[in-house]
């Protein structure tokens, strides 16, 4: 059946029937998708994570399908009216739409008004007058009145309740009102009664319609949430006229009595029956395409965020600002330790700003801290006034963190385990400071769903959405690579070929026996076999280790080709490692094997030249406009400096430092047509605005980019 699922999906993503085989083949064996894309180029003729991961995502698809087969055959074998005729139309079958529609002609079904028709004994009179050959029905009809048939209404209206039976289970039927609904469908969107006033939010869509192919996927799922929130009745509609045209053409064979009647039954097929039915599935289609589109923002977000620039290994002292409750303030060492933490009171109602100041200065001068975090929340601009005001006896850079999910991470577990000594307040304090050195290592411990960034995320299918979202932190996790002696338990669970227990063994192995001295001496951790040596190797970096290469993204089944490759050119790998002019002298094609190819020596050189070379860019220092606090400062025509808070389908928001972010519209991004607003810009992009618009009493602000970048 692969074979069959390997040409399938070649056929599909455009792509050769042997990278598939051999993507799925590797897949069985348990490789990870960055693994397979990373060290296994050979094998899939360069596929990226995205081609391996629409694989994947498309064979167990499949897969599920070939369980479906398996119940709708049991299912009919049981009934006793398998055909090998339609054996082969189920057996043939990998569209899931079309294997529902051959099988509901045999699905087991409640009572129905057809049902209860043909226990009357009518199907044979439906038979009849859907041949609409017979031109005298009155007189066909008169057979079939009984006991339990008392009139020929009755057995009329009975043989045409089985026939608009008939007529919704037939696929062709379906299938021309599925192309209508395509074609000509209408999403619609009225207020419920009487909710106005509590719906108010949703009124862009008390009174909305437009078609169904043109509405974008956060519209959708807007009417979506004010329908499951009781304020919206949403429905979609085709061109009913013209479907009815249609089907009619295609069922009414004559102008008979017979012929009226089907005609009858069609038209209650379709209202009763079939357009409720299509309906449902529009709008479960419509559904799972706006869901598609909102988590492909949403983990676009997630990866341009998780991918930051990082300030590195650098002392920091991190500050969770607020009023009433005071400042708390944390000292962290080069690798993210806790040194120090207390409170300090700059503020009102204390106003304790000599002393605050003092005891900051003393702090940044005894622990020799290199860079100052602040968070973003309550209290943060006058923080941050505070911070640049103090004269410190050396350049310090102060940066404004974004606190999202920092009260999440705080109060979680694996915080918990982290500082049980400490309370929440530190623990949001130390995650701040932590996610200025490295984004990614502290971001990776909260929900994604609690950044702050996405469209909509709670409305989508949530098994999808979590799935999506791993594999977005399991990919910058391996692209950027992991420290194995300073990493924690929670990073080191998203490198290839790992998992919660390995990264537990690991970080036991690590308390027990001290700090890797290699990459070979994770062979020693319990339960980490070959196969989970051989995905999570060429991922984790030991910056300790005698042997260079154990610092880069050399897989250890290629160090012999790097050893090689030095000795060729009368050098060690040490001599050879950050020597461009040296690499530059390697002749590939030398190195070819049956095994390895040009691909994967490429990349051996590009590491050799640049071994464990972060792609993350470097940070930058961001300052507001400090004439501007609060959102009753702005005024239409200002510019400002912002920076890219989140992404949308429609736009960006920007904040200005007024405690609420600013919308810039999709058709203000740039002086030329968006279609995509991550190709102008992107998250925690320093940008600047010019406010347009602003709504004190409802909080929103419009801005542009239009003539400014």
């Amino acid at each position: 059946m692969n074979d069959v699922f390997s040409k399938l999906i070649a056929g599909e993503l455009n792509l050769g029937v042997k990278q598939v085989e051999n993507t799925i083949a590797l897949l069985a064996e348990g490789a990870t998708i960055p693994f397979i894309s990373r060290y296994r180029k050979e094998m899939t003729g360069s596929l990226d994570e995205v081609a391996v991961a629409n694989i994947k995502e498309r064979y167990d698809k499949l897969q599920e399908i070939e369980k479906r087969k398996e119940t709708i055959l049991k299912t009919i074998d049981e009934q006793g009216v398998m055909t090998s005729e339609l054996k082969k139309r189920i057996t043939d079958c990998f569209n899931l739409t079309e294997l529902e529609d051959i099988y509901l002609p045999y699905k087991p079904k409640r009572k129905t008004r057809a049902s209860k028709a043909r226990e009357k004994g009518l199907e044979p009179l439906a038979q009849i007058i859907f041949k609409q050959q017979d031109r005298d029905i009155d007189a066909c009809v008169e057979r079939f009145l009984n006991d339990e048939v008392s009139s020929a209404d009755e057995a009329i209206q009975g043989a045409s309740d089985i026939i608009a039976e008939w007529v919704s289970e037939h696929q062709t039927a379906r299938d021309m009102v599925r192309t209508s609904f395509e074609r000509t469908g209408y999403i619609t969107s009225k207020v419920v009664k009487g909710k106005e006033e509590e719906g108010i939010k949703y009124k862009d869509y008390f009174d909305f319609s437009e078609p169904l192919r043109k509405c974008q996927s956060h519209r959708l799922l807007a009417m979506q949430r004010g329908a499951n929130d009781g304020f919206l009745r949403v429905s979609i509609t085709p061109d009913e006229e013209q479907t009815q045209e249609r089907l009619m053409r295609y069922f009414v064979k004559s102008n008979t009595k017979a012929a009226s009647l089907v005609a009858d039954a069609v038209k209650d097929s379709f209202k009763r029956l079939i357009e409720p039915a299509i309906e449902t599935e529009f709008h479960n289609l419509s559904k799972v395409k706006a869901d598609t589109e909102s988590i492909r923002v949403f983990t676009e977000n997630l990866r341009q965020l998780l991918l930051a620039a990082p300030l590195g290994q650098k002392r920091v002292l991190a500050l969770d600002p607020g009023f009433r409750t005071g400042c708390k303030v944390v000292c962290l060492d080069a690798q993210g330790q806790l040194i120090h933490n207390e409170t300090i009171y700059p503020h009102a109602p204390q106003n304790q700003w000599g002393l605050a100041a003092k005891k900051i200065d003393s702090l940044v001068d005894a622990y020799k801290i290199d860079a100052i975090a602040i968070g973003n929340g309550t209290a943060s601009r006058e923080t941050e006034s505070f911070i640049r005001s103090i004269r410190f006896g050396k350049d310090l850079q102060v940066f404004v963190v974004s606190e999202d999910g920092a009260s999440v991470y705080s109060a979680s577990k694996v915080a918990r385990d982290e500082f049980p000594e400490y309370d929440v307040t530190v623990r949001g304090a130390i995650s701040i400071g932590r996610r200025l050195m490295d984004p990614l290592a502290e971001l990776v411990k909260i929900d994604p769903k609690s950044i702050g960034v996405g469209q909509y995320q709670h409305d989508v299918d949530q098994a999808r959405l979590k799935s999506s979202l791993d594999q977005t932190v399991e990919s910058c996790v391996n692209l950027v690579g992991v420290n194995l002696n300073t990493a924690s338990m929670h990073l080191l669970t998203y490198v290839s070929g790992l998992g919660p227990a390995l990264a537990k063994n690991i970080v036991d192995y690590r308390t027990e026996n001290g700090p890797f001295q290699s990459r070979d001496a994770l062979k020693k951790v319990p339960r980490l076999g070959a196969k989970a040596y051989e995905q999570c190797a060429g991922f984790l970096r030991v910056d300790v280790s005698e042997n260079p290469l154990d610092n880069s993204a050399v897989h250890p089944e290629s160090y012999s080709i790097a050893k090689k490759m030095a000795a060729d050119l009368g050098k060690s790998v040490k001599e050879l490692i950050g020597n461009k002019e040296l690499c530059a002298q390697i002749d590939l094609k030398k190195y070819i094997t049956d095994k390895v190819g040009l691909p994967t020596l490429t990349d051996i050189v590009k590491e050799l030249e640049k071994p464990g070379r972060d792609p993350r860019q470097g940070i930058k220092v961001f300052e507001f406009d400090p004439n501007v606090r609060t959102i009753e400062d702005l005024r239409p025509g200002q510019v400002l400096p912002g920076i890219v808070t989140n992404i949308t389908n429609f736009g960006a928001f920007v904040d200005v430092g007024v405690k609420q972010d600013g919308l810039v519209h999709i058709s203000q991004l740039a002086d030329q047509f968006v279609s995509d607003p991550n190709t102008i810009v992107k998250l925690h992009q320093h940008v600047q605005v010019k406010v347009t618009e602003v709504d004190v009493a409802r909080k929103r602000i419009q801005l542009t980019m239009r003539g400014l970048q």
